[in-house]
């Protein structure tokens, strides 16, 4: 899977379209999605963090913190602007970050309390969805142009995925 600054690396305006939609409201706000233990999804809203290293995660002690320990695949879902209904979407895999240098420096950068219980996760980036919905917004019945939807796919994990299937 693809670092964040991978991702920016490779599709630079996909991926500054896709954090402005999660840092619209100053620090990142998004939905969660992770995968219960009997395979059903789990959705938590988080704060993502987005550094010019990667996109992290602070998590709880929390089920959703169970569910990405237990099986790191996520997706992220950008919350709704007020004025459109556009939308950015990512996925991948979450993976615990043991770098005491790389906890420590976020955690002092974003205030994060010692005396929490929380984890620090790094998601990779799989893919990644930008879709413009204009101003008549996602409804159907609305006269207006169709959405514009860029997509972006490692092609690392592409790779991967067809070697496993031979």
């Amino acid at each position: 899977m693809a670092s964040w600054s991978t991702f920016v690396a490779a599709s630079p305006a996909l991926a500054a379209g896709v954090r402005a939609l999660l840092q619209q409201y100053g620090p990142g706000l998004a939905y969660l999605a992770t995968v219960r233990p009997d395979g059903g999804p789990r959705i938590h809203p988080v704060s993502p963090v987005i550094t010019e290293q990667g996109l992290y995660c602070f998590v709880v002690d929390s089920p959703k913190r169970r569910d990405l320990e237990r099986d790191g695949r996520y997706a992220l879902h950008s919350y709704p602007p007020e004025e459109n209904d556009d939308e950015a979407m990512l996925t991948g895999v979450a993976t615990p970050v043991d770098d005491p240098l790389v906890i420590g420096g976020l955690a002092v950068a974003l205030h994060a309390s010692p005396s929490v219980d929380w984890r620090l996760f790094e998601l990779s980036v799989e893919s990644a969805m930008l879709r413009r919905h204009g101003d008549a917004g996602a409804l159907p019945f609305a006269a207006r142009r169709p959405p514009i939807t860029r997509t972006w796919r490692d092609p690392a994990a592409r790779l991967a995925r067809s070697l496993v299937a031979t």
